[in-house]
């Protein structure tokens, strides 16, 4: 029953997002905001960028609410797709023209920038959609440096347990390098805005 829940307000917030209610933006915008502002700030390490790409992806949001399918995932996770394809291919933009206008590099060297951003962005797409306690189990292990007898000990789960998200939760993780941010997904879910 508690699973249920989220997944009641992903529904409800955008039945409330396609009735044109101005609140649930800016609900959504205070629940999200940090995370979007974050993760984009991570690929372009720059302050006014990661602002620019919040906007973007709230009001792609708002314009297109009808684009976030709760079948393929929670609010959560479609927002942090949002976020990381569309600073990818800010990134990517921004780095062309600096090659453009006679900047320093080469085409393979701005590529595998853009690469390392989409892998990193990735990765944090993929945290931020694992579920809770996969989450929990690898910021404590990575953050606070605890073994998987703290983690367990602090979760308050078995030592097996604990193993067990460290383990799956690195998984996914390692996943990272292997799939592209971007391909033949519908809009909103891989594709930039």
């Amino acid at each position: 029953m508690a699973k249920d829940a989220p997944q009641r307000w992903d529904r409800r917030m955008q039945q409330r997002l396609a009735r044109g209610e101005a609140a649930a933006l800016g609900e959504l915008y205070d629940r999200f905001a940090a995370l979007v502002h974050s993760q984009a700030h991570r690929v372009l390490d720059d302050d006014e960028a990661a602002d620019q790409v919040t906007r973007e992806v709230f009001g792609y949001i708002w314009e297109n609410p009808d684009a976030y399918d709760p079948k393929r995932g929670s609010m959560r996770s479609w927002v942090a797709r949002l976020t990381n394809s569309q600073a990818v291919h800010r990134l990517r933009q921004s780095e062309a023209a600096a090659l453009a206008e006679g900047g320093e590099g080469t085409p393979e060297e701005l590529e595998q920038k853009v690469r390392r951003a989409a892998v990193a962005a990735r990765a944090d797409y993929i945290v931020t959609s694992m579920p809770a306690p996969l989450r929990a189990a690898l910021e404590l292990a990575y953050f606070q440096r605890r073994d998987y007898r703290q983690t367990a000990a602090d979760l308050g789960v078995t030592e097996d347990e604990a193993r067990r998200r460290l383990r799956l939760g690195l998984q996914l993780l390692s996943t990272a390098h292997t799939r592209a941010l971007e391909g033949s997904s519908p809009p909103g879910y891989g594709r930039t805005l």
